[in-house]
Protein backbone atom coordinates (compact mmCIF):
# COMPACT_ATOMS: atom_id res chain seq x y z
CA UNK A 1 0.00 0.00 0.00
CA UNK A 2 1.58 3.45 -0.87
CA UNK A 3 1.65 6.33 2.09
CA UNK A 4 1.84 9.23 1.10
CA UNK A 5 2.93 12.60 3.19
CA UNK A 6 1.70 16.07 2.17
CA UNK A 7 3.96 18.23 4.11
CA UNK A 8 4.17 22.01 4.42
CA UNK A 9 0.27 22.91 3.87
CA UNK A 10 -2.03 24.83 5.29
CA UNK A 11 -5.12 22.16 6.30
CA UNK A 12 -8.93 23.07 6.15
CA UNK A 13 -10.31 20.19 7.53
CA UNK A 14 -14.05 20.97 6.63
CA UNK A 15 -15.09 20.64 10.37
CA UNK A 16 -12.89 24.04 12.22
CA UNK A 17 -13.48 27.28 10.69
CA UNK A 18 -10.24 27.96 10.70
CA UNK A 19 -7.33 26.83 8.59
CA UNK A 20 -3.81 25.85 10.11
CA UNK A 21 -0.22 24.42 9.31
CA UNK A 22 0.44 20.68 9.02
CA UNK A 23 0.81 17.16 7.26
CA UNK A 24 -1.52 14.81 6.45
CA UNK A 25 -0.38 10.99 5.33
CA UNK A 26 -2.33 9.09 3.06
CA UNK A 27 -2.52 5.31 2.62
CA UNK A 28 -4.42 3.92 -0.03
CA UNK A 29 -7.70 5.63 -0.34
CA UNK A 30 -7.77 6.82 3.07
CA UNK A 31 -6.26 9.28 5.38
CA UNK A 32 -4.52 7.66 7.90
CA UNK A 33 -3.41 10.38 9.84
CA UNK A 34 -3.84 14.65 9.75
CA UNK A 35 -1.08 16.24 12.66
CA UNK A 36 -1.00 20.07 13.14
CA UNK A 37 2.73 20.19 13.57
CA UNK A 38 5.78 18.89 11.33
CA UNK A 39 7.80 15.82 11.73
CA UNK A 40 5.30 14.08 13.78
CA UNK A 41 4.41 11.72 11.33
CA UNK A 42 6.87 9.01 11.32
CA UNK A 43 8.99 8.86 8.18
CA UNK A 44 9.72 5.44 8.47
CA UNK A 45 5.49 4.82 7.35
CA UNK A 46 6.25 6.84 4.13
CA UNK A 47 6.81 5.93 0.84
CA UNK A 48 7.03 9.41 -0.80
CA UNK A 49 6.56 13.09 0.16
CA UNK A 50 5.20 15.94 -1.51
CA UNK A 51 5.97 19.44 -0.32
CA UNK A 52 2.70 21.72 -0.64
CA UNK A 53 4.93 24.77 -0.50
CA UNK A 54 2.49 26.41 1.72
CA UNK A 55 -0.75 25.84 -0.29
CA UNK A 56 -4.66 25.11 0.98
CA UNK A 57 -5.38 21.59 1.36
CA UNK A 58 -8.83 21.04 1.21
CA UNK A 59 -11.59 18.02 0.94
CA UNK A 60 -12.67 17.96 -2.68
CA UNK A 61 -15.87 19.47 -3.51
CA UNK A 62 -19.47 17.92 -3.69
CA UNK A 63 -21.93 18.79 -6.19
CA UNK A 64 -25.28 18.69 -5.06
CA UNK A 65 -27.76 19.58 -7.66
CA UNK A 66 -25.81 17.82 -10.72
CA UNK A 67 -27.50 17.46 -14.13
CA UNK A 68 -24.36 15.71 -15.90
CA UNK A 69 -26.30 15.02 -19.14
CA UNK A 70 -28.17 18.79 -19.03
CA UNK A 71 -25.47 19.55 -22.24
CA UNK A 72 -25.97 23.53 -22.59
CA UNK A 73 -29.86 23.63 -23.23
CA UNK A 74 -31.37 26.79 -24.22
CA UNK A 75 -34.63 24.88 -23.94
CA UNK A 76 -36.03 22.29 -21.73
CA UNK A 77 -36.92 20.10 -25.19
CA UNK A 78 -33.49 20.59 -26.63
CA UNK A 79 -32.74 17.74 -24.16
CA UNK A 80 -34.86 15.48 -25.64
CA UNK A 81 -33.91 16.14 -29.20
CA UNK A 82 -30.37 14.96 -28.73
CA UNK A 83 -29.88 11.58 -30.10
CA UNK A 84 -28.89 8.70 -26.90
CA UNK A 85 -25.49 7.91 -29.01
CA UNK A 86 -24.10 11.61 -28.67
CA UNK A 87 -25.98 13.11 -25.59
CA UNK A 88 -24.10 9.72 -23.70
CA UNK A 89 -20.87 10.93 -25.20
CA UNK A 90 -21.13 14.67 -24.12
CA UNK A 91 -22.18 13.23 -20.68
CA UNK A 92 -19.00 11.80 -20.35
CA UNK A 93 -17.60 14.79 -21.31
CA UNK A 94 -18.91 16.65 -18.65
CA UNK A 95 -18.07 14.07 -15.85
CA UNK A 96 -14.51 14.28 -16.40
CA UNK A 97 -14.85 18.40 -16.79
CA UNK A 98 -16.53 18.73 -13.15
CA UNK A 99 -13.24 16.17 -11.88
CA UNK A 100 -11.23 18.74 -13.71
CA UNK A 101 -12.90 21.72 -12.04
CA UNK A 102 -12.64 20.08 -8.24
CA UNK A 103 -15.60 18.20 -7.84
CA UNK A 104 -14.55 15.24 -6.75
CA UNK A 105 -18.45 13.97 -5.98
CA UNK A 106 -21.29 15.02 -7.09
CA UNK A 107 -25.04 13.71 -6.31
CA UNK A 108 -27.35 14.24 -9.68
CA UNK A 109 -30.66 15.62 -9.56
CA UNK A 110 -31.69 14.23 -12.47
CA UNK A 111 -30.80 12.68 -15.71
CA UNK A 112 -32.03 14.06 -19.38
CA UNK A 113 -32.61 9.95 -20.24
CA UNK A 114 -33.43 7.80 -18.53
CA UNK A 115 -30.04 5.47 -18.26
CA UNK A 116 -27.27 7.74 -19.11
CA UNK A 117 -26.26 8.75 -15.76
CA UNK A 118 -26.34 5.17 -14.56
CA UNK A 119 -24.06 4.26 -17.49
CA UNK A 120 -21.63 7.19 -16.58
CA UNK A 121 -21.51 5.75 -13.43
CA UNK A 122 -20.78 2.61 -13.91
CA UNK A 123 -18.06 3.50 -16.71
CA UNK A 124 -16.24 6.08 -13.85
CA UNK A 125 -16.31 3.12 -11.09
CA UNK A 126 -14.90 0.71 -13.81
CA UNK A 127 -12.49 2.67 -14.04
CA UNK A 128 -12.66 3.49 -17.80
CA UNK A 129 -13.86 7.06 -17.35
CA UNK A 130 -12.41 9.86 -15.54
CA UNK A 131 -15.14 11.50 -13.45
CA UNK A 132 -16.80 12.16 -9.56
CA UNK A 133 -17.92 9.63 -7.37
CA UNK A 134 -21.23 9.81 -8.58
CA UNK A 135 -25.22 9.05 -7.16
CA UNK A 136 -27.09 8.71 -10.28
CA UNK A 137 -29.94 9.69 -10.46
CA UNK A 138 -32.83 9.10 -13.44
CA UNK A 139 -35.60 11.58 -15.43
CA UNK A 140 -37.30 14.07 -13.37
CA UNK A 141 -41.03 12.26 -12.15
CA UNK A 142 -43.15 14.99 -13.11
CA UNK A 143 -46.96 14.74 -14.30
CA UNK A 144 -48.75 16.29 -16.96
CA UNK A 145 -48.47 20.00 -17.32
CA UNK A 146 -45.86 20.16 -14.19
CA UNK A 147 -42.23 21.06 -15.07
CA UNK A 148 -40.47 18.43 -17.70
CA UNK A 149 -43.67 18.30 -19.79
CA UNK A 150 -42.82 19.67 -22.88
CA UNK A 151 -45.91 17.83 -25.15
CA UNK A 152 -48.49 19.99 -26.89
CA UNK A 153 -51.90 18.28 -28.34
CA UNK A 154 -50.48 18.19 -31.97
CA UNK A 155 -47.00 16.91 -31.18
CA UNK A 156 -45.15 14.69 -29.20
CA UNK A 157 -42.19 16.21 -27.08
CA UNK A 158 -38.76 15.08 -24.73
CA UNK A 159 -37.45 16.99 -22.06
CA UNK A 160 -35.77 15.89 -19.01
CA UNK A 161 -39.31 14.46 -17.76
CA UNK A 162 -40.86 11.26 -16.71
CA UNK A 163 -44.49 11.87 -17.21
CA UNK A 164 -46.75 9.75 -14.74
CA UNK A 165 -50.23 10.66 -13.87
CA UNK A 166 -51.99 8.95 -10.48
CA UNK A 167 -50.33 6.75 -8.14
CA UNK A 168 -50.28 3.68 -10.68
CA UNK A 169 -48.24 5.66 -12.64
CA UNK A 170 -46.19 7.14 -9.97
CA UNK A 171 -45.16 3.46 -8.68
CA UNK A 172 -44.32 2.20 -12.22
CA UNK A 173 -42.36 4.86 -12.96
CA UNK A 174 -40.61 4.45 -9.49
CA UNK A 175 -40.00 1.01 -10.10
CA UNK A 176 -38.70 1.35 -13.94
CA UNK A 177 -35.76 3.86 -12.14
CA UNK A 178 -35.08 1.32 -9.55
CA UNK A 179 -34.60 -1.55 -12.10
CA UNK A 180 -32.30 0.35 -14.17
CA UNK A 181 -30.27 0.79 -10.94
CA UNK A 182 -30.41 4.56 -10.09
CA UNK A 183 -28.86 5.82 -6.72
CA UNK A 184 -31.83 8.37 -6.12
CA UNK A 185 -35.46 9.27 -7.26
CA UNK A 186 -36.48 12.81 -8.17
CA UNK A 187 -39.89 14.00 -8.04
CA UNK A 188 -41.16 17.54 -9.59
CA UNK A 189 -43.59 18.76 -6.82
CA UNK A 190 -43.88 22.24 -8.20
CA UNK A 191 -43.74 24.39 -11.56
CA UNK A 192 -41.21 26.80 -12.04
CA UNK A 193 -40.99 30.21 -13.67
CA UNK A 194 -39.43 29.13 -16.93
CA UNK A 195 -42.42 26.80 -17.58
CA UNK A 196 -45.39 29.23 -18.56
CA UNK A 197 -48.20 26.90 -17.86
CA UNK A 198 -47.00 25.65 -14.65
CA UNK A 199 -45.01 28.82 -12.71
CA UNK A 200 -42.79 28.22 -9.28
CA UNK A 201 -45.63 28.24 -7.00
CA UNK A 202 -48.00 26.21 -9.26
CA UNK A 203 -48.21 22.67 -6.93
CA UNK A 204 -48.21 20.16 -9.75
CA UNK A 205 -48.29 16.74 -7.82
CA UNK A 206 -50.76 15.74 -5.52
CA UNK A 207 -49.70 14.83 -2.00
CA UNK A 208 -50.53 11.13 -2.49
CA UNK A 209 -48.90 10.63 -5.39
CA UNK A 210 -45.44 11.89 -3.96
CA UNK A 211 -46.33 10.01 -0.64
CA UNK A 212 -46.53 6.71 -2.60
CA UNK A 213 -43.19 7.49 -4.99
CA UNK A 214 -41.84 8.20 -2.01
CA UNK A 215 -42.43 5.04 -0.28
CA UNK A 216 -41.56 2.75 -2.96
CA UNK A 217 -38.41 4.69 -3.31
CA UNK A 218 -37.14 3.70 0.10
CA UNK A 219 -38.32 0.20 -0.51
CA UNK A 220 -36.11 -0.41 -2.70
CA UNK A 221 -33.29 1.60 -0.83
CA UNK A 222 -33.30 4.87 -2.59
CA UNK A 223 -33.04 8.12 -1.66
CA UNK A 224 -35.76 10.88 -2.83
CA UNK A 225 -35.09 14.42 -4.05
CA UNK A 226 -37.67 16.81 -5.43
CA UNK A 227 -38.08 20.21 -6.91
CA UNK A 228 -40.47 22.39 -4.78
CA UNK A 229 -40.78 25.92 -4.95
CA UNK A 230 -43.92 26.97 -3.95
CA UNK A 231 -44.59 26.57 0.09
CA UNK A 232 -47.10 23.98 0.08
CA UNK A 233 -44.92 21.77 -2.04
CA UNK A 234 -42.18 21.60 0.67
CA UNK A 235 -44.94 20.84 3.47
CA UNK A 236 -45.86 18.36 0.99
CA UNK A 237 -42.46 16.68 0.38
CA UNK A 238 -41.85 16.78 4.35
CA UNK A 239 -44.76 15.05 5.27
CA UNK A 240 -44.19 12.55 2.12
CA UNK A 241 -40.95 11.67 3.98
CA UNK A 242 -38.55 13.04 1.21
CA UNK A 243 -34.37 12.92 1.79
CA UNK A 244 -33.31 16.07 -0.09
CA UNK A 245 -35.87 19.21 -0.76
CA UNK A 246 -34.34 21.83 -3.46
CA UNK A 247 -35.21 25.19 -4.19
CA UNK A 248 -38.08 26.49 -1.08
CA UNK A 249 -37.78 29.33 -2.66
CA UNK A 250 -41.34 30.58 -1.19
CA UNK A 251 -41.21 28.33 2.03
CA UNK A 252 -43.93 30.59 4.62
CA UNK A 253 -43.32 30.07 7.89
CA UNK A 254 -45.09 26.90 8.50
CA UNK A 255 -43.04 25.44 6.11
CA UNK A 256 -39.76 26.61 7.43
CA UNK A 257 -40.61 25.36 10.98
CA UNK A 258 -41.53 22.17 9.64
CA UNK A 259 -38.03 22.01 7.36
CA UNK A 260 -36.55 23.26 11.07
CA UNK A 261 -38.11 20.21 13.17
CA UNK A 262 -37.49 17.23 10.21
CA UNK A 263 -33.22 19.35 9.75
CA UNK A 264 -31.63 16.28 10.96
CA UNK A 265 -33.26 14.28 8.62
CA UNK A 266 -33.89 16.70 5.58
CA UNK A 267 -31.01 18.44 3.76
CA UNK A 268 -31.79 21.30 1.21
CA UNK A 269 -30.41 23.39 -1.56
CA UNK A 270 -31.39 26.61 -3.33
CA UNK A 271 -29.91 25.61 -6.48
CA UNK A 272 -29.08 29.44 -6.61
CA UNK A 273 -26.72 29.81 -10.11
CA UNK A 274 -29.67 30.00 -12.43
CA UNK A 275 -31.83 32.13 -10.46
CA UNK A 276 -28.49 34.77 -9.78
CA UNK A 277 -27.63 34.09 -13.70
CA UNK A 278 -31.27 34.85 -15.31
CA UNK A 279 -31.54 37.71 -12.99
CA UNK A 280 -27.98 39.48 -13.44
CA UNK A 281 -26.46 38.21 -16.65
CA UNK A 282 -29.37 36.84 -18.82
CA UNK A 283 -28.33 39.43 -21.56
CA UNK A 284 -25.57 36.78 -22.38
CA UNK A 285 -28.12 34.35 -23.78
CA UNK A 286 -30.65 36.64 -25.00
CA UNK A 287 -32.39 36.99 -21.45
CA UNK A 288 -33.72 40.69 -20.79
CA UNK A 289 -33.99 42.53 -17.71
CA UNK A 290 -37.02 43.16 -19.24
CA UNK A 291 -37.99 39.29 -19.93
CA UNK A 292 -36.64 38.66 -16.58
CA UNK A 293 -38.90 40.92 -15.16
CA UNK A 294 -42.16 39.26 -16.85
CA UNK A 295 -40.90 36.11 -15.39
CA UNK A 296 -41.02 37.47 -11.84
CA UNK A 297 -36.97 36.23 -11.73
CA UNK A 298 -36.58 39.26 -9.72
CA UNK A 299 -39.41 38.81 -7.48
CA UNK A 300 -38.14 35.04 -6.84
CA UNK A 301 -34.56 35.60 -6.65
CA UNK A 302 -35.28 38.22 -3.35
CA UNK A 303 -37.65 35.08 -1.89
CA UNK A 304 -34.64 33.07 -2.43
CA UNK A 305 -32.13 35.01 -0.25
CA UNK A 306 -34.22 35.63 2.23
CA UNK A 307 -35.77 32.04 2.86
CA UNK A 308 -31.85 30.91 2.64
CA UNK A 309 -30.70 33.45 5.53
CA UNK A 310 -33.42 31.73 7.67
CA UNK A 311 -32.24 29.22 7.08
CA UNK A 312 -29.18 29.61 7.67
CA UNK A 313 -30.02 30.95 10.87
CA UNK A 314 -32.48 27.60 12.44
CA UNK A 315 -29.29 25.34 11.45
CA UNK A 316 -30.37 23.66 8.16
CA UNK A 317 -28.03 21.64 6.01
CA UNK A 318 -27.45 22.95 2.79
CA UNK A 319 -25.86 21.78 0.01
CA UNK A 320 -24.11 23.79 -3.04
CA UNK A 321 -24.89 22.68 -6.68
CA UNK A 322 -26.87 25.47 -8.72
CA UNK A 323 -28.26 23.91 -12.30
CA UNK A 324 -25.28 23.80 -13.41
CA UNK A 325 -25.48 22.65 -17.54
CA UNK A 326 -28.10 24.40 -18.90
CA UNK A 327 -26.60 27.76 -21.68
CA UNK A 328 -26.79 30.08 -18.96
CA UNK A 329 -25.56 28.17 -16.49
CA UNK A 330 -22.40 26.94 -18.29
CA UNK A 331 -20.33 23.53 -16.44
CA UNK A 332 -17.58 24.66 -14.46
CA UNK A 333 -19.27 27.43 -12.89
CA UNK A 334 -20.18 25.19 -10.56
CA UNK A 335 -17.44 26.71 -7.36
CA UNK A 336 -19.65 29.56 -7.40
CA UNK A 337 -22.05 28.84 -5.58
CA UNK A 338 -19.99 29.11 -2.56
CA UNK A 339 -19.05 33.04 -2.96
CA UNK A 340 -23.03 33.24 -3.63
CA UNK A 341 -23.90 31.59 -0.17
CA UNK A 342 -21.00 34.40 1.57
CA UNK A 343 -22.77 37.42 -0.89
CA UNK A 344 -26.35 36.65 -0.54
CA UNK A 345 -27.19 34.48 2.32
CA UNK A 346 -24.77 35.68 4.82
CA UNK A 347 -22.88 32.70 5.23
CA UNK A 348 -19.16 32.78 6.40
CA UNK A 349 -16.62 31.63 4.12
CA UNK A 350 -16.15 28.49 6.11
CA UNK A 351 -19.73 27.78 6.58
CA UNK A 352 -20.13 27.83 2.80
CA UNK A 353 -17.20 25.73 2.08
CA UNK A 354 -18.50 22.87 4.49
CA UNK A 355 -21.51 23.10 2.50
CA UNK A 356 -19.60 22.21 -0.54
CA UNK A 357 -17.79 19.49 1.30
CA UNK A 358 -19.06 18.20 4.57
CA UNK A 359 -22.56 19.09 4.04
CA UNK A 360 -22.28 17.24 0.47
CA UNK A 361 -20.05 14.55 1.94
CA UNK A 362 -23.35 13.64 3.95
CA UNK A 363 -26.14 13.54 1.02
CA UNK A 364 -23.60 11.49 -0.74
CA UNK A 365 -24.27 8.92 2.24
CA UNK A 366 -20.84 9.00 3.60
CA UNK A 367 -21.40 11.58 6.87
CA UNK A 368 -17.90 11.73 8.47
CA UNK A 369 -16.12 10.19 6.34
CA UNK A 370 -16.33 12.48 2.66
CA UNK A 371 -15.61 16.19 2.37
CA UNK A 372 -13.91 16.45 5.48
CA UNK A 373 -9.85 15.81 6.38
CA UNK A 374 -9.98 13.61 9.41
CA UNK A 375 -8.34 9.86 10.45
CA UNK A 376 -10.11 7.47 8.42
CA UNK A 377 -11.80 9.96 5.78
CA UNK A 378 -11.72 9.31 1.98
CA UNK A 379 -8.95 10.52 0.66
CA UNK A 380 -10.69 12.94 -1.85
CA UNK A 381 -8.51 16.41 -1.73
CA UNK A 382 -7.66 19.63 -3.36
CA UNK A 383 -4.53 21.07 -3.11
CA UNK A 384 -5.18 24.89 -4.08
CA UNK A 385 -2.74 28.27 -4.85
CA UNK A 386 -4.68 30.33 -2.59
CA UNK A 387 -7.11 30.46 0.03
CA UNK A 388 -10.27 30.19 -0.60
CA UNK A 389 -11.36 31.29 2.98
CA UNK A 390 -10.57 34.97 1.75
CA UNK A 391 -11.62 34.50 -1.90
CA UNK A 392 -14.12 31.93 -2.86
CA UNK A 393 -13.36 32.92 -6.62
CA UNK A 394 -10.21 31.15 -6.80
CA UNK A 395 -12.59 27.35 -7.04
CA UNK A 396 -14.31 28.07 -9.68
CA UNK A 397 -12.41 26.89 -12.63
CA UNK A 398 -9.11 24.21 -12.58
CA UNK A 399 -6.22 27.01 -12.82
CA UNK A 400 -5.85 27.16 -9.21
CA UNK A 401 -5.67 23.11 -8.45
CA UNK A 402 -2.23 22.47 -8.05
CA UNK A 403 -3.84 18.48 -6.68
CA UNK A 404 -6.95 16.81 -7.49
CA UNK A 405 -7.09 14.11 -6.03
CA UNK A 406 -10.10 11.12 -5.55
CA UNK A 407 -10.13 7.92 -3.39
CA UNK A 408 -6.03 8.35 -2.97
CA UNK A 409 -5.83 8.55 -6.74
CA UNK A 410 -4.14 11.50 -8.67
CA UNK A 411 -6.08 12.81 -11.20
CA UNK A 412 -3.90 16.03 -11.30
CA UNK A 413 -0.45 15.25 -9.87
CA UNK A 414 1.29 18.38 -8.27
CA UNK A 415 4.22 16.13 -8.90
CA UNK A 416 3.56 17.01 -12.92
CA UNK A 417 2.63 20.33 -12.48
Amino acid sequence: MTALLFTNVMIWDAINDASYPGEVLIEGNRISDVVCAPGQISRDRVKETIDGHGQFLMPGMVEGHCHLSFVNPSRNQDLGEIPPEEHLLQTCRAATFLLDHGFTSAYSAASAKLRLDVVVKAEIENGYLAGPRYKAAGPEITTTGGLGDERKPHMHAESFGMIADGIDEIVRAVRLCCRENVDNIKFNVSGDEFVSHARAEIISMREEELRIGVEVAHDFGKRVACHSRAAESVKRAVRSGVDCIYHCDFADEEALDMLEEAKHRVIVGPAFGLVHNSVFEGDAVGLTKEVAERMGLPRKIEYTIATYKEMRRRGMRVVVGGDYGFTITPMGQNARDIGHFVKFFGYTPAEALKCATAVGGDLMGHKGELGVIKQGALADLLLVNGDPLKDQSILVGPSNFSMIMKDGKMHRDPRRH
